[in-house]
């Protein structure tokens, strides 16, 4: 009773603090029951609670990206799923989202490289898989979260090194730098 209160009290707090700072603003029924459903249905977390807070956060912060509150709820409930499964942070894999393609799941770099988290193409034939879509949401993030948490696990923990060599930049920090100050400006968890 004493926690449903408080996630109560969270949720509000939350939603007059950020997004829905104007008076003229108030939180949608739709995303109230869109929210209580990702909550629900949120199996990459330890609780509920934990699913709530992080949840309505995120969906503030990622709202300048990704209009539709359906969309953006699948989005991070997915980021959060394939991230926690790669033993990454969520919030790093959304600044690499930032930085790559700006939320843009059909973004195309000029290298060629794919969907949210900008994965090359070749990648599905070496994996025997060419038939794979890296347009798809879920395709996309489990490949860019596996990829990013195997060069961090061959630069020993070294985030940087692990950054620069996901994007192929292994001698520049200027990705490296876009990811750290997307992760600052908008993504760092205070409640984590």
């Amino acid at each position: 009773m004493l926690r449903s209160f408080f996630t109560s009290v969270l949720i509000l707090s939350l939603f007059s603090s950020t997004a829905f700072a104007s008076q003229k603003q108030v939180p949608s029924v739709e995303l109230r029951n869109l929210l209580k459903q990702a909550i629900a249905d949120a199996d990459s977390f330890e609780d509920r609670f934990e699913a709530e807070v992080w949840l309505v956060d995120m969906s503030n912060r990622l709202k300048p990206f990704v209009k539709d509150d359906a969309k953006r709820l699948a989005l991070l409930k997915q980021v959060h799923y394939e991230a926690t499964r790669a033993k990454l942070r969520p919030e790093l894999v959304l600044a690499v989202i930032e930085v790559e393609s700006r939320f843009d799941k059909f973004a195309i770099s000029h290298a060629g490289a794919r969907g949210l988290m900008q994965v090359m193409p070749f990648w599905l034939k070496e994996i025997g898989r060419p038939d794979d879509n890296l347009f798809d949401m879920k395709t996309n993030l489990r490949m860019g979260c596996t990829i990013l948490r195997h060069y961090l696990d061959k630069e020993k923990g070294d985030l940087t090194h692990a950054l620069a060599r996901y994007n192929g930049s292994l001698y520049s920090h200027r990705y490296t730098s876009k990811v750290f100050r997307a992760l600052d400006r908008r993504w760092r968890c205070i409640h984590c």
